[in-house]
């Protein structure tokens, strides 16, 4: 990407003092921008429970998806939905690989956590309440992380 930033560049401009400058800083901008910030003990701690809403969306949305009942079909396009929500929210603080792996392993662990795929009792429990109180306010919660690993 950076390549063809500089091979776009008109030879000319590029000898002019003023584009000696302009060219290194944009180039350092351009990086910058790109790299991923190192997220805080704070900012992991509000992911993983982002992560957690999204594995507990995914899940209950294809629970209701596996159902075949067509008037549930609304509530499950809300449940994923608010996955996809969470897995944005996440990756504003994550790289997308590393939000996809993460949540990988989180699903895994509360599939395994329930007693077959149709009993989804104990994750509601869990998770319904909070996730949408998370939801509604993320930087409330990223608040609270930020508070609570000082």
């Amino acid at each position: 990407m950076l390549n063809v930033a500089i091979h776009k560049l008109n030879l000319s401009r590029i000898l002019t003092s003023k584009s000696l400058i302009a060219v290194p800083v944009g180039l350092l901008l351009s990086a910058s921008a790109m790299a991923t910030p190192n997220p805080s003990e704070a900012e992991l701690a509000f992911n993983n429970e982002v992560l957690e809403c999204a594995s507990y969306y995914q899940i209950s949305s294809s629970a209701i998806a596996n159902m075949n009942a067509p008037q549930m079909q609304a509530v499950g396009d809300r449940l994923l939905n608010s996955s996809k929500q969470a897995v944005s929210l996440a990756q504003q603080y994550q790289s997308k690989e590393d939000v996809e792996s993460k949540l990988s392993e989180i699903k895994e662990k509360q599939l395994a956590s329930l007693p077959n795929s149709k009993s989804l009792g104990s994750l509601m429990g869990k998770y319904k309440v909070s996730c949408k109180t998370l939801l509604a306010a993320p930087q409330k919660r990223l608040d609270y992380w930020i508070m609570a690993t000082m």
